[in-house]
């Protein structure tokens, strides 16, 4: 097995020197031109896999596959160029990328330049560009064959089950579930006792303070960042049923991608293909949750929402001014996923017990960060958690076996830190 005793050594950027100079908390940056460093196995092993699955998934022409193929080149061995002067968002992200291209890939921060690629997939395939494949997502084939797989049928089976929890169980259980996402067995968690679900891979668990929160206010309004679509989808909706027929949450704003992203991240279209998977389910507690939220959806309770700012290559702290003012009114805002978690607390090799409050405390409401450990970026830890998960040998940072729960909650007279 993998030992990791600490993050590998990373170069140290310009930015990062002018930071320390003015004492702001900062930590190398995270590139991708060190192997053997989980970043440099993402351009390096794991694109040149998606490449070719996506390749296999729809019948591309020889245009968009010699596209793909390049930029499965461009990335791996070649420099940063920009998109093509016809793309929609040339401008933008010319803007985004100042100084950056002409860079090798590796040169450039790991956040920045995964995002990239993904922009960059979707320029290869023709997703904007008028013809044959405009508007079709890569990423679909994928999505869908998980959703439509016998192990959703098992967890909308489960969902049976739940109206004999007592409230505060419901609670734990579907939020438990969302955060393992495709991980999670709903029916071990809706069926196991409340120690059981309590897995030791949870290495960090602020959920009390999640129903503290929203139980105290007057007309919670919660906001949901998703992270991926397909089967992980499917238990942040029943959460979000959850939230409203509770009284927990007034209103649940959902926000999606704008396009495809990151292989399984939600968009629009998918929460409306997994809301149809649980009106169609032959299950009748699954087949009311679906309605519930198609009407939801109706009576705007529940709004899905979507920025192009989620597909940006930055951190959140760089949010744009609207974006900001929507999510500022949240009671709390519960954000999904590892690639949520890297942008909120900075795609650094922070010190694993830097507070998470100090990370996040830029973040415009109350924020629950909900995240299986995929990345090298981790806050919040105490030193013996650290020190033991050290010495268990496993690559507890990548391997997707631990998850955390972390919650942050501003006071008004803390300035931000970035």
């Amino acid at each position: 097995m993998q030992r990791r005793t600490a993050p590998p050594p990373i170069l140290v950027t310009a930015d990062d020197k002018q930071r320390t100079s003015l004492n702001v908390p900062t930590a190398p940056t995270i590139f991708s031109n060190v192997p053997g460093t989980f970043a440099w196995g993402v351009f390096h092993e794991r694109h040149p896999k998606l490449v070719q699955q996506v390749l296999d998934a729809l019948p591309y022409g020889p245009d968009e596959r010699a596209a793909v193929e390049h930029l499965l080149t461009e990335s791996t061995s070649g420099v940063l160029r920009p998109l093509g002067e016809s793309a929609h968002d040339h401008e933008q992200w010319l803007e985004w990328g100042e100084g950056l291209f002409g860079r090798p890939w590796g040169e450039v921060p790991f956040l920045w330049a995964e995002s990239y690629f993904y922009r960059r997939l979707l320029e290869a395939t023709g997703y904007f560009r008028p013809g044959t494949w405009q508007g079709i997502d890569p990423f679909a084939p994928f999505k869908n064959a998980e959703l439509a797989g016998p192990a959703v049928d098992e967890e909308l089976a489960a969902l049976r089950d739940l109206p004999s929890l007592t409230p505060e169980k419901r609670s734990e259980v579907l939020l438990s579930s969302a955060l393992w996402g495709n991980r999670a067995d709903l029916s071990f968690q809706i069926t196991a006792s409340t120690e059981d679900t309590r897995s030791p891979a949870l290495i960090a668990d602020d959920s009390p303070l999640v129903w503290q929160a929203l139980a105290a206010a007057d007309s919670p309004r919660v906001c949901v960042l998703a992270d991926n679509a397909g089967r992980e989808l499917l238990p942040d909706l029943v959460l979000v049923d959850h939230l409203l027929t509770s009284g927990l949450a007034s209103e649940v704003a959902l926000y999606v991608k704008p396009f495809p992203y990151y292989v399984s991240d939600a968009t629009t279209a998918d929460v409306l293909t997994t809301v149809e998977r649980l009106r169609a389910s032959t299950e009748p507690a699954a087949e009311r949750i679906g309605r519930r939220l198609w009407h939801a959806m109706n009576s705007a309770t529940l709004v899905v929402r979507t920025h192009r700012f989620f597909c940006a290559p930055l951190p959140f702290h760089a949010m744009p001014a609207d974006l900001r003012a929507e999510l500022s009114g949240a009671t709390m805002t519960i954000l999904k996923g590892d690639l949520n978690y890297r942008r909120l607390v900075g795609d650094q090799l922070w010190d694993a017990t830097a507070p998470f409050a100090e990370r996040s405390g830029h973040f415009p409401s109350p924020v629950a960060a909900l995240r299986t450990l995929k990345s090298d970026v981790i806050v919040g830890l105490t030193r013996p958690m650290v020190a033991e998960l050290d010495a268990s040998g496993e690559a507890w940072r990548t391997n997707g076996t631990h998850a955390l729960i972390q919650v942050h909650m501003p006071t008004p007279s803390r300035p931000d830190i970035l």
